[in-house]
């Protein structure tokens, strides 16, 4: 008998699953070869690859359509661990299964070993002097059976121009232990394995047995060569390699014996993970379009370098003693292409490209529905005053490090402070790209100011008096003009000349010393801010119903203004609530001690890009004020 249906009056949207099909986003594992990034799902299959470079089309892109590629390794019929941890010191991912015969554990990595020699002239894309390692351009995954034996799986499913196209495998001649993946437009992989593999349509799966002390590997390179490990023992050695570079590297660092030192050293291998190790840039992000707003449209690629970022990435390497990292990205900053009135773009690709055009991929569905999917990013070409400051600034804490900077960073120098001085009065985008109309943002003239002093100070190092002059006294014109228009009645400084709106970023105020951290109007701001500005503890942005960002929907507290408020609290005297918030952040971090770039502030949930370099420069920053706070100081 036929039944009949009604149709449900239920929206849609309300008939949705509660389950999401996504893993969380702070449940992913980061791995890096300082030329890409990859994230693994809890389950071990990677989501997230975009080969040979960080802004690369992805091969693997399931964390945004669930048809869109990925790449497991595990136990079969089973999807979540029983840990998962990183080998201390490095960025190589270690997830343990139990099964109900046995106990198994999977190493992953993009490896990066010892230089090798090019045989040809092929061009090299370093312009930073290389170092005795390289990204090898393979991913490498080992799995051991501990414990018992354990049925395993393989499953490649490469989908390649982020979902489009499905590949098409071929056997590799007189090479049994290996199948490429070729693309309709060209692009090619090689599989790499000791397991027997088949082949089903664009799948590439193979089963397996695991016995007690065995172990089995898969490799996936995109390399010249289309080369990796041929046996166990060498995936395992090329792993082993691999833990030798970060663990070297890290030793390098100058970490403080504290309790905090744990997440220090992972924030910096994060970092390091972010640097594209050829140019020295350093990405904001590995992804594109990890949603602000849970299904709404605040999804931004972030596979870029912002100028911004500079002030923070010089802070926090040189307190850690990282100055080679520090050096290298100064190097880029003096290698950007500039505009035509000499000043640099607020953004640019990591091997400095200039155009970034943004565009929406509508045939994937974003993550948890969020929509549109976007690559590129349209910010590029804004006008954001904030970029001088920023730039100025990280040139002086070089300077401050080296005690000199290079010939070739003085035009660099004296075209942002001269922009500066053309553009301060000027209404534009602000800190926070906001799309909608320019605004005088008290924060974009903060930076100016930054501009003029900080260009000031180093014009007076190079014994250049008269022009140190005439900017210490257009810094002093825009220090005026700030704290006349950009307060509040209460003596609040606001987002911008025209609202009485709060804005995280003038908690900036104390800490590029614009005001004595004593000044009645910096300590009124950053408690505004603080029980204002916050939701459960956690500081926003701004008020999205206060600002014309030009986009819809609420958005998560920003991680890197809970930091910020970290150590503007310890300025004013806040002792006790400073520490007591830093701790609460790290103890927010992901299972992984990874920060996303916002947080539900009622939940905990991640949201945005992940990871993200802000964050974890912002507390690298704050945990080493605290640190210092309590030596100069401890609490009664």
């Amino acid at each position: 008998m036929s039944e009949t249906f009604t149709a449900d009056p239920t929206p849609f949207v309300e008939r949705l699953p509660t389950q999401s099909p996504f893993p969380p986003i702070a449940d992913y594992g980061f791995l890096s070869d300082c030329h890409t990034a990859a994230l693994v799902a809890p389950d071990g299959t990677v989501e997230w690859l975009c080969p040979p470079r960080f802004d690369a089309p992805s091969v693997f892109a399931a964390i945004l359509d669930r048809s869109a590629g990925g790449f497991r390794l595990g136990p079969s019929s089973m999807g979540v661990p029983a840990g998962r941890r990183y080998e201390p010191g490095t960025n190589i991912l270690e997830t343990t299964w139990m099964t109900p015969t046995g106990w198994l554990v999977v190493r992953d990595a993009l490896v990066i070993g010892r230089w090798r020699e090019r045989t040809t002239n092929t061009p090299t894309a370093h312009t930073r002097p290389p170092t005795d390692y390289e990204s090898h351009h393979v991913l490498v995954r080992t799995i051991t059976c501990v414990h018992g034996q354990a049925q395993i799986e393989l499953l490649c499913e490469p989908m390649f121009d982020y979902g489009r196209l499905p590949a098409k495998w071929e056997h590799v001649e007189d090479d049994a232990m290996s199948v490429d993946a070729v693309g309709e437009d060209g692009a090619r992989l090689r599989l790499i394995s000791d397991l027997r593999v088949g082949i089903e349509g664009s799948v590439a799966r193979a089963r397996h047995r695991l016995k007690t002390g065995e172990t089995r590997y898969c490799a996936l390179s995109w390399s010249r060569l289309l080369d990796g490990p041929r046996s166990a023992d060498e995936a395992l050695r090329a792993l082993q390699t691999t833990s030798e570079y970060w663990r070297g590297w890290l030793a390098d660092g100058k970490f403080p014996d504290h309790r905090w030192r744990g997440h220090l050293q992972r924030s910096a291998l994060v970092l390091k993970g972010l640097t594209y190790a050829p140019t020295g840039a350093m990405v904001a992000a590995p992804t594109t379009s990890l949603p602000e707003t849970p299904g709404g449209e605040r999804n931004w690629d972030y596979r870029f370098t912002w100028m911004r970022d500079a002030t923070f990435t010089l802070s926090a390497l040189n307190s850690l003693g990282l100055n080679w990292e520090a050096d290298d990205f100064i190097q880029f900053v003096a290698d950007a292409d500039r505009n035509e009135d000499g000043s640099l773009q607020i953004m640019y690709g990591i091997g400095g490209e200039r155009q970034l055009e943004e565009r929406e991929l509508t045939h994937l569905t974003g993550y948890e529905g969020a929509s549109p999917v976007r690559v590129g990013n349209g910010a590029y070409d804004q006008r954001q005053n904030d970029v001088y400051g920023a730039v100025l600034d990280s040139l002086y804490l070089h300077t401050k490090e080296y005690g000199h900077n290079s010939q070739r960073l003085w035009p660099v120098i004296e075209d942002q402070v001269r922009r500066a001085v053309e553009m301060w009065h000027l209404p534009d985008q602000g800190i926070w790209e906001a799309r909608g109309e320019a605004k005088h943002y008290t924060s974009s003239k903060l930076m100016c100011w930054v501009a003029l002093d900080r260009g000031a100070r180093l014009a007076a190092r190079r014994g250049k008096m008269a022009l140190a002059d005439e900017w210490r006294e257009i810094a002093n014109e825009i220090h005026a003009e700030i704290c006349e228009k950009g307060t509040d009645s209460r003596g609040v400084f606001t987002q911008h000349y025209d609202t009485d709106a709060l804005d995280a970023s003038n908690l900036l105020i104390p800490l590029v010393r614009f005001l004595p951290h004593d000044d009645p109007r910096v300590r009124a701001t950053v408690i505004a801010i603080a029980d204002e500005l916050s939701d459960n503890g956690l500081v926003l942005r701004y008020r999205v119903e206060e600002t014309d960002d030009g986009l819809s929907g609420e958005e998560g507290s920003f991680l890197i203004c809970s930091f910020w408020l970290v150590s503007a609290l310890l300025e004013i005297g806040e002792r006790k609530r400073g520490r007591q918030l830093c701790e609460r952040l790290l103890s927010l971090g992901s299972p992984l001690e990874l920060y996303a770039e916002e947080l539900d502030a009622a939940t905990g949930r991640h949201l945005g890009n992940f990871p993200q370099a802000f964050t974890h420069l912002a507390l690298i920053n704050a945990v080493m004020h605290v640190i210092r706070d309590e030596q100069q100081a401890p609490l009664a």
